[in-house]
């Protein structure tokens, strides 16, 4: 059964918006994002302060599909006032774990005793600091940022070994203002 089902998203002060065709650009005090939607058969624009995403006639898969543009709006918004951060802890019970930030790779070393090390890419757009035993890794784009954390986690999983009693490696303590 169709059914009128609109969106609408306050802009808010010091945020500029700007809708070319299915891009949208999101300018605030931390930077821009910017990101093409599939807008198909919606209507998608800007009206005073106001993002309005809709369909006349909507379907439930148009009304996923406007939830989630909503979701990743508001989200984009939010990282251009305020920059998505993870929190990230480096844990080893034997064999110390160091890590080093090169360009655009993240280097481990001695994990679990090993000679080579392990290298991951961090994705353009994510700065990342490192203290000691904490991470820490910021974006204007939470999706950057959360696949950041989550090479780092994935480049320090144990395979065939008891993860109850091998337990070192990198972990997500902190996501995006969230305590895990």
């Amino acid at each position: 059964m169709r059914k009128e089902f609109f969106q609408e998203i306050e802009i808010p002060e010091g945020i500029e918006v700007v809708l070319e065709k299915d891009n949208l650009i999101v300018k605030g005090p931390e930077g821009e994002n910017k990101r093409e939607f599939n807008v198909r058969n919606l209507l998608f624009e800007v009206k005073g302060r106001k993002i309005v995403i809709g369909n006349k006639k909507s379907t439930k898969n148009d009304k996923k599909k406007i939830n989630t543009i909503t979701a990743h709006i508001k989200n984009m918004i939010a990282g251009v006032q305020e920059k998505f951060v993870y929190i990230l802890k480096v844990v080893f019970s034997h064999f110390p774990i160091s890590v080093d930030v090169t360009g655009n790779e993240i280097i481990v070393k001695n994990f679990l005793g090993e000679k080579v090390p392990r290298k991951c890419v961090i994705p353009k757009g994510a700065e990342v600091e490192i203290d000691k035993n904490i991470i820490t890794i910021a974006s204007i784009n939470k999706e950057i940022a959360g696949q950041a954390a989550a090479n780092l986690e994935r480049i320090t999983k144990i395979k065939s070994k008891d993860k109850r009693v091998f337990q070192d490696g990198i972990y997500i303590t902190n996501k995006a203002g969230r305590e895990i």
